[in-house]
């Protein structure tokens, strides 16, 4: 108990000193201030792209690997790709079906995008995409009404579609709406099912296309095929896409490589096409995000050094004013110890209270970047407690030097000082 007496004791007399000189103690707490705060926003804004890059990879499919045809921008480089490569085709879907080991499920994918549609819409067309059955368990869908069309449905070509949530509410709001109908072109789809929202990527995604995953209307493949007509298909491939899921415990980074030997081999390496593999990706941005987390560290660390300077001169100068003081005490029986003790806790002081204010400024800087710039932002408590446990080791370390300092200084010599 008694040291523990002393120790406030020691905490009570840094605050009163501390309160002596406040605008000299703020203004050395500053450099502790904006560099914690640094620290937060700068964590927190790696941390918040970082979870939007991982969930938005991660919605694609670990186990998954997605083949995207290279659509040619015209007629000309149409021309010199089909005089080496056919495009992206069911053959290739065949090929891949029948020779790769560890596939759990694939599908084919058409896309395009409607001329006009019903009812009409204010916000962005959806994008009509045909695929088969496997295609929801691929990516892992959920329904919020109805259900997903079924084999049966796709080998009739039948008339009906899944909605994503964006475009069930732009074409037929808010309620129900399993049951109604849209005309695509000229061919009128039944709806009989609506996804849940699913995360869609801000930026490209390398291999992919951009694309607003809430914003389409799913049907079945056959039903796309048959029923509806690309004014520009003289432009596009067969097939525009190739979803592939394998089983678990099966590495998809090496089926991958299996699958694109195949396709090398059949397209004669005209590059009309990319192989991706989002395990891959994910383990890319996690160290690319680390390496990024890194480097911002360290540019704010310079603040936190840079306040820990500030500290340490502000402690010297202290020394110097206090040197009478530092005498008396020495002379009526305090220890050198006791001295190194009490300008210690000073410096930690300044560094605890700068840190606790600099977590604060941090917090709001992250919300005012993540509201002025559209940066997802995510104030961890990692991030709070490195940034705090720094700000203090930091006030440990620079107030060493200064209170060994005090604490050499000879009584005699200190009383007479003025």
């Amino acid at each position: 108990m008694a040291s523990i007496s002393g120790i406030a004791s020691e905490v009570k007399m840094g605050l009163q000193s501390l309160f002596v000189h406040k605008l000299r103690s703020l203004l050395t707490m500053l450099g502790m201030i904006f560099g914690v705060g640094a620290v937060v926003a700068m964590l927190s804004i790696t941390a918040g792209a970082q979870r939007a890059a991982m969930s938005y990879i991660d919605l694609l499919g670990v186990n998954n690997i997605i083949i995207e045809a290279k659509e040619a921008a015209d007629r000309n480089e149409l021309q010199a790709r089909r005089a080496i490569s056919p495009g992206l085709t069911f053959r290739d879907y065949r090929a891949i079906s029948e020779n790769v080991q560890g596939i759990e499920a694939i599908t084919p994918r058409k896309r395009f995008k409607p001329q006009k549609i019903l009812p009409k819409t204010a916000q962005d067309q959806p994008t009509l995409i045909g695929v088969n059955p496997d295609f929801m368990k691929i990516n892992s869908l959920k329904l919020v009404e109805g259900r997903f069309f079924n084999e049966e449905d796709n080998t009739r070509s039948a008339p009906v579609c899944v909605l994503g949530e964006s475009a069930k509410v732009n074409l037929l709001g808010y309620d129900p709406a399993v049951g109604k109908f849209v005309k695509i072109n000229d061919a009128w789809l039944q709806v009989v099912g609506v996804l849940a929202q699913q995360a869609t990527a801000d930026s490209d995604v390398e291999g992919l296309e951009v694309s607003n995953r809430n914003n389409m209307v799913i049907a079945p493949l056959n039903t796309v095929m048959r029923r509806f007509e690309d004014n520009n298909s003289y432009l596009k491939d067969e097939i525009d896409g190739i979803y592939i899921k394998v089983r678990d415990k099966v590495d998809s980074v090496e089926t991958a490589n299996v699958v694109n030997a195949i396709l090398t081999s059949t397209h004669k390496d005209a590059g009309d096409f990319n192989v991706t593999v989002p395990a891959g990706l994910l383990e890319q941005k996690r160290r690319t995000q680390f390496i990024f987390s890194v480097v911002m560290i360290c540019i704010a660390g310079i603040s936190l050094l840079v306040g820990g300077i500030g500290i340490m001169n502000i402690m010297l100068a202290t020394v110097l004013e206090r040197t009478r003081e530092i005498g008396i005490r020495r002379a009526i029986g305090a220890r050198q110890a006791d001295i190194i003790r009490q300008f210690l806790t000073e410096a930690v002081l300044i560094s605890i209270i700068g840190g606790l204010i600099g977590i604060a400024f941090g917090y709001s800087l992250a919300n005012i970047i993540a509201a002025a710039a559209g940066w997802p932002t995510d104030v961890t408590t990692t991030s709070i407690v490195v940034a705090f446990g720094v700000s203090v080791g930091i006030g440990l370390l620079f107030g060493i030097y200064p209170a060994v300092q005090a604490a050499k200084l000879d009584p005699i010599e200190a009383i007479r000082y003025e």
